[in-house]
């Protein structure tokens, strides 16, 4: 043995403990939750956060811990699973729906120390970032195959909510048909639901029978690409490809990619960088994608459809274009001007051709 003082070995034998505990707090993975609104299942909005999730745990491996729960109630319910999420020591917690806006920012002033991020949300704190993506230029898109596809000129939509990501995604349709067919038409029924594979069915089941011969929406089920599949309809599906529930119907689909932005976010609070921001990409940042077009498309709108993604991903054509008139007659877009991200973000009104009402 040394001739060390008795007493620095004695403090060496007490740090030994104090340095593997904060060894082991440093080794400690990151814990991240993730909220969902709706059951996972195999297609829709909460399946595709999902899969950001599993690409996440994938991507850092044991330097992370995911954890979901799904079918979560907008209000109340999403406060408490927040909440317990922050308490249970989630670093990081992502919040997957715009109802869960106010119980995000309620929990994250509780739990300071925690970084949360909102989709689709506007409000945002310190340790609270927002992000979306641009659902529209899909829209856009998936209204060039209706516009060409349509012989009625009529598309249905199965709406959830009137809010403006929903308004937004009805407008750019309709502009995407109009281009193609200047008389196209959009029918617009309410389900007040993200989720509810019964009313979506009813819906889309009273779109067809008012002459609806494309069907899209803004729901979470594969109802509505399911009940054109059915009774031989064109169906546009949404959050994922659902070709698998209409191999014969299903067009395309606007769908979203939300895995590089889930591993860079977690990255970033692991390596201390994290800051609250709003994050809006589109189709040129990978976060919006068209499904594979279906075989009846024909190769000349195939390719209509291919330079228009081409544009909008250069940022050389914008959807929301004018001249661009609303319901009432009167002028929502100038000709020759474009509507900036906050008029769009707050979009709250309908373009001349679609029928319903916000």
């Amino acid at each position: 043995m040394t001739n060390l003082p008795r007493r620095s070995v004695l403090a060496g034998a007490l740090a030994t403990p104090a340095l593997l505990t904060r060894a082991a707090r440093a080794a400690a993975p990151l814990k991240i939750g993730f909220v969902y609104v709706a059951p996972i299942g195999d297609a829709g909005w909460t399946y595709q956060h999902e899969l950001g999730r599993r690409a996440l745990q994938a991507k850092l491996g044991d330097k992370v811990k995911t954890s979901y729960v799904e079918n979560v109630s907008e209000g109340a319910d999403a406060e408490r699973v927040i909440r317990q999420m922050a308490a249970d020591g989630n670093g990081l917690i992502f919040t997957t729906s715009f109802g869960f806006m106010n119980p995000t920012i309620k929990v994250a002033h509780a739990f300071p120390k925690a970084k949360f991020e909102h989709c689709t949300g506007y409000k945002r704190a310190a340790n609270v970032a927002t992000y979306s993506a641009r659902f529209y230029q899909g829209r856009f898109l998936a209204g060039l195959v209706a516009g060409h596809m349509s012989k009625s000129g009529i598309i249905g939509y199965v709406a959830a909510f009137p809010i403006p990501e929903v308004v937004q995604g009805i407008n750019a349709t309709l502009l995407g048909a109009r281009k193609v067919n200047p008389k196209a038409t959009i029918k617009v029924v309410w389900t007040s639901s993200w989720f509810d594979p019964g009313k979506e069915r009813a819906a889309a089941d009273t779109l067809i029978s008012q002459g609806a011969d494309v069907l899209t929406h803004h729901t979470d089920s594969p109802a509505v690409v399911q009940a054109g599949e059915e009774k031989g309809v064109w169906t546009l599906g949404y959050d994922s490809d659902m070709s698998k529930y209409g191999p014969k119907t299903c067009l395309t689909a606007t769908t979203m990619i939300w895995d590089q932005y889930y591993i860079k976010r977690a990255g970033m609070v692991l390596d201390g960088t994290w800051k609250s921001t709003d994050t809006w990409g589109g189709i040129g940042d990978g976060m919006i994608k068209m499904a594979p077009l279906n075989k009846a498309v024909p190769a000349a709108v195939a390719k209509e459809v291919d330079i228009a993604t081409r544009a909008i991903a250069s940022g050389r054509f914008k959807p929301f274009f004018g001249p661009v008139l609303n319901q009432a007659g009167k002028v929502a877009i100038p000709a020759g001007q474009g509507l900036t991200d906050k008029q769009i973000l707050s979009m709250n009104w309908f373009a001349q051709g679609v029928e319903g009402k916000i």
